[in-house]
């Protein structure tokens, strides 16, 4: 996950604030920082759409369930939003914490009042789309997206993972086209290795970034696909949402589809997944290095379809092979050793059971979907600690949650 995320301003109307929120500060505490605590409105299970059962009843502890949510609802962990735990197929713990994020973001210097979909620090946006129930996933969309690309290639919409992107560009039409550009595949796309010039490592205050200049242009697609290769494609690795930007517009193309409309039909309908947004780039495109919002049970729905190997309800939604590929750590990954990168999904570290990875999506703010497969179990965590305050981190919350198995 990238430490920290862009905060650009755009202007589109939105609907008022709604009243009756009352904010709470502590002694010795800064809002500006987002790391206070914040009155919960309220705190409830999310919409049953899972089967459910006890923790007892799955080998899961409780008491030791109840106080990790504790610590969450009273803030050690910054502003966790939701929290999901399934097991065996079952919902076994949920919860959903509505924080006064009007009073977060009004305690900003200064305060940022631009009303749009890019601005991280508006509560029409962020975290919650339009003050619903659909959470921000931010870089999750890019793990999610990946899906529907195993999708295609199981419905021969898309050859292969090797087949150069040039393949679904214009390239009479494209910049610096080398024979570098040339050879890069849909799987150097996915794995973070494509070799453009992209630098995505300095803070995204800095105009810099590569990130910050995606947002700030009008046709995200070309800007990607136009810029300068800095290395032969599939030997370094860097994180890159352009690489994602270009992953979706590659499932557009190849599907002939909108990815959300796609994504409708061939991965949320058959999960039972009926309400999300998803955002676009000023041209119609969807975003797919960072816009899909989703409830956390229905995130939770993604994570067990991996654990699952593709499988829903009998359904082979997306073939065991993909699934397998898409959390195997890529050869070519992140500078830290014990960290993998496979198709758009992250590997960390199991530190109870030495040498076990667990796959995860991972989005700025803290949305982690998490995936125990010697546990049969995932969780979920959407938080919004996008200012330096204490967070979830996925080691920290596997070892919280690990803690709560039973012994046999």
């Amino acid at each position: 996950m990238n430490p920290a995320r862009r905060l650009s301003r755009r202007t589109i109307n939105a609907p008022p604030t709604p009243t009756g929120v009352i904010p709470l500060t502590l002694p010795g505490t800064r809002l500006a920082s987002l790391c206070c605590f914040v009155l919960v409105l309220a705190t409830a299970p999310l919409p049953a759409q899972w089967p459910t059962a006890s923790p007892a009843s799955v080998g899961l502890d409780s008491t030791i369930l109840a106080a990790l949510d504790a610590d969450m609802a009273r803030g050690q962990y910054g502003l966790v939003d939701g929290f999901a735990v399934v097991k065996d197929g079952r919902l076994v713990w949920s919860r959903q914490w509505r924080r006064n994020y009007d009073s977060v973001y009004q305690a900003l210097a200064p305060l940022d009042t631009v009303d749009h979909q890019f601005n991280y620090d508006h509560p029409d946006w962020h975290p919650w789309h339009q003050r619903g129930d659909l959470h921000t996933l931010q870089s999750v969309t890019k793990s999610v997206t990946s899906i529907l690309v195993g999708i295609a290639i199981a419905r021969g919409e898309i050859a292969s993972v090797d087949t150069p992107i040039i393949t679904w560009f214009d390239t009479t039409a494209m910049a610096h086209l080398d024979d570098r550009k040339r050879r890069i595949t849909l799987r150097d796309v996915l794995t973070m290795t494509p070799g453009i010039a992209w630098n995505e490592n300095v803070p995204y205050t800095d105009s810099t970034n590569s990130a910050i200049r995606l947002e700030a242009s009008r046709e995200w697609v070309r800007y990607v696909i136009d810029l300068p290769m800095a290395n032969e494609p599939g030997t370094v690795w860097g994180y890159n949402s352009g690489a994602s930007v270009l992953m979706g517009a590659i499932v557009a193309k190849a599907t002939g589809r909108p990815v959300a409309e796609y994504a409708r039909e061939h991965l949320f309908g058959p999960l039972g997944i009926t309400d999300f947004h998803w955002k676009a780039s000023p041209t119609g495109e969807q975003d797919t290095e960072g816009g899909l919002y989703l409830r956390t049970e229905d995130l939770a729905k993604i994570g067990w379809l991996y654990l699952s190997g593709g499988e829903w309800n009998g359904r082979q939604v997306v073939p065991r092979s993909w699934v397998e590929q898409s959390l195997a750590a890529n050869p070519v990954g992140p500078a830290n050793p014990r960290i993998g990168y496979g198709f758009q999904w992250w590997l960390y570290p199991d530190l109870v059971e030495q040498g076990r990875m667990l796959p995860s999506g991972s989005g700025y703010g803290g949305q982690f979907p998490m995936l125990f497969p010697g546990d049969s179990m995932v969780v979920v965590v959407n938080q919004w600690n996008i200012r330096g305050a204490p967070t979830m981190g996925p080691v920290e919350l596997a070892r919280r949650v690990l803690a709560a198995r039973k012994a046999d």
